[in-house]
């Protein structure tokens, strides 16, 4: 047994670039792949973004047709949920982070692994040559709804919301396939000694996470499937004609019942990034790690049973509508246990204010008040009058905003050493995090005070509303704010580049962190190991321990020469303590 996996080391050394570096199954070049292409688009939607909140601040000196300006809002939306969120927290830390974290030589399936990526690809290929057809992209919102998504008309009409759809079935197809990855290899493939409450809680939001989704993402992509033949073939799944009567609100159900775990999908993993980050620079243990554990697989199982909250003005019975409305509160408990869990790990640390903190903070910070705004959603009394305002763009923004673009910048700066063995440069970091911060609460928070006062969303120009042109300030403020975010992702992108190339060369562990990814070199060879094995000995966040003088912290694992636990029998991992 030796013997061959000497030989496939050696054979997979002496790959030619395009093998090992394009069509590679090295789950770290994947994650890598995941992380250039999700920040590509990133770029992409911010670009939109700038487009359309310029055309919100300039009001009637129109830059943007209501028709183009539709669909640079539907595809700044889609993009930044299934081409940046997912590509980014699911498809690069989870390839980075589980195989390293479990002490895996690489991905149960890497074949599969590898697919999920170019099927990715193909997807993101797809939705850019909608940009390109003559009728331009999609404009009937990231949500899809119907009728405006089901006119067959689109048939001959709409090419780009053929392709949108087609793109979007595609990058479903991948998330799943990591997905299978994610929960094969955590739970298969643990090293000696790594018990499920021995997992790091990034871990942990990763693989429930994948179960969120698994399960999640079934109805819609066959609802988008009943979709296409309304639009293509001209059926009445939901689409309402003289003949048939489709069912509109059909498609809210089967997108919502997808699209609220979706949030979790994102968010899990993002709190997970800021729970690694939080340990390693606080220096002391994850206060409640198993009250975290618990509270997420809550929050996982509540997020099924939510999700008609996002309907409470479409005609709902109110004895419907009450279920929905407790439900959404009680899942404000898990998370506030993991948001109270996460702040006493703060409490008494001593804190390190380096880039990858300063992120992690400032996600945990706008996180709250994301969550604090989505209480008054969940009522259904203040919903009626809130739904459909900027105070909805604003909470949404403050939820996914610090949970995947903040988490995951803190994620890029903490593991950029471990993934290409270069540092990033700190200041050029923190002039980054600073410019992104304040960039996004000037953005974001004034649309709070516009939704409050009736401003509605997806509205071209506010200012023919009689009560609300006193308040276009507000959009000229908040688009400011845009331009300010969108402007230090420059630094970012620079100290990105020049630091893969040229950066200062990193230590097997630069963050002093317990966790057993900083046992690897740094970057790791194929494989991980270098002949040896991880073995766990040690709870994941051993920071501070008594009686410890050299140093502060105690390594999760040991490394054992390959051939010795071989000689012992213990190359398969037993997942006990």
């Amino acid at each position: 047994m030796e013997s061959i996996i000497t030989i496939e080391d050696m054979h997979t050394e002496h790959q030619g670039f395009i093998r090992r570096y394009i069509f590679s199954t090295d789950h770290k070049v994947i994650a890598a792949q995941y992380l250039i292409t999700a920040l590509i688009w990133a770029l992409v939607a911010g670009l939109l973004a700038s487009i359309f909140r310029t055309q919100l601040a300039l009001s009637q000196k129109s830059i943007l047709t209501p028709e183009s300006y539709n669909a640079a809002v539907t595809m700044h939306g889609a993009i930044m949920i299934f081409w940046v969120a997912m590509p980014l927290l699911i498809g690069a830390f989870a390839n980075l982070c589980i195989p390293l974290m479990v002490g895996a030589k690489d991905m149960a399936f890497p074949g599969l692994n590898m697919l999920s990526y170019w099927v990715f690809f193909l997807s993101s290929i797809i939705l850019i040559s909608s940009f390109f057809v003559p009728s331009g992209p999609a404009p009937f919102g990231w949500t899809i709804y119907p009728p405006l998504s089901a006119d067959a008309r689109f048939t001959a009409a709409k090419p780009g919301e053929i392709l949108f759809l087609f793109a979007l079935l595609l990058e479903f197809a991948s998330m799943l396939m990591g997905g299978i990855n994610y929960i094969t290899t955590t739970i298969s493939l643990r090293t000696r000694g790594l018990g499920m409450m021995r997992l790091p809680i990034v871990v942990w939001m990763q693989l429930i996470a994948a179960l969120v989704f698994l399960f999640a993402v079934t109805p819609l992509v066959a609802g988008i499937g009943f979709l296409l033949l309304d639009v293509i073939v001209g059926t009445s799944f939901f689409r309402v004609t003289a003949q048939s009567q489709g069912d509109p609100l059909l498609w809210q159900h089967i997108f919502w019942f997808f699209g609220h775990p979706e949030v979790y999908v994102v968010l899990l993993p993002g709190l997970g990034i800021i729970a690694e980050v939080f340990a390693s620079h606080t220096r002391k243990p994850i206060f409640g790690y198993k009250s975290i554990v618990y509270a997420t697989i809550a929050s996982a199982v509540l997020s099924f049973v939510v999700w008609g909250h996002h309907m409470f003005v479409s005609g709902m019975n109110p004895s419907l509508s009450y279920p929905f409305a407790v439900t959404t509160i009680a899942i404000s408990v898990p998370f506030s246990v993991i948001l109270v869990c996460l702040a006493l790990t703060l409490w008494n640390g001593s804190i390190r204010f380096t880039s990858s903190f300063l992120f992690a903070l400032g996600s945990f910070a706008a996180f709250i008040i994301g969550g604090l705004t989505g209480l008054f959603l969940g009522s259904q009394v203040l919903d009626v009058y809130l739904h459909d305002t900027y105070f909805v763009i604003a909470h949404f923004h403050y939820t996914i905003f610090p949970s995947v673009i903040l988490a995951s910048f803190a994620g890029i700066y903490y593991w950029f050493p471990k993934l290409f063995g270069r540092t990033m440069n700190e200041f050029w970091g923190k002039v980054h995090f600073w410019g992104t911060f304040i960039g996004f609460n000037v953005f974001a928070f004034p649309l709070f005070f516009l939704g409050i006062a009736g401003g509605p969303r997806r509205y071209y120009d506010i200012t023919h509303i009689d009560y609300l042109r006193h308040f276009q300030w507000i959009h000229i403020l908040s688009t400011t704010g845009a331009v300010l975010l969108i402007a230090f992702q420059t630094p970012f992108i620079i100290n990105f580049f020049v630091s893969v190339f040229r950066g200062k060369q990193a230590e097997r562990n630069p963050w002093k962190a317990t966790t057993l990814e900083w046992l690897a070199e740094s970057p790791p060879p194929h494989r991980n190991w270098n002949g040896m094995v991880p073995v766990v000995v040690n709870d994941p966040y051993e920071y501070s321990p008594e009686g410890e003088e050299e140093e502060d912290f105690k390594p999760q694992g040991i490394l054992i020469p390959r051939d010795e636990v071989l000689r012992e029998g213990t190359n398969a991992p037993t997942g006990k303590h």
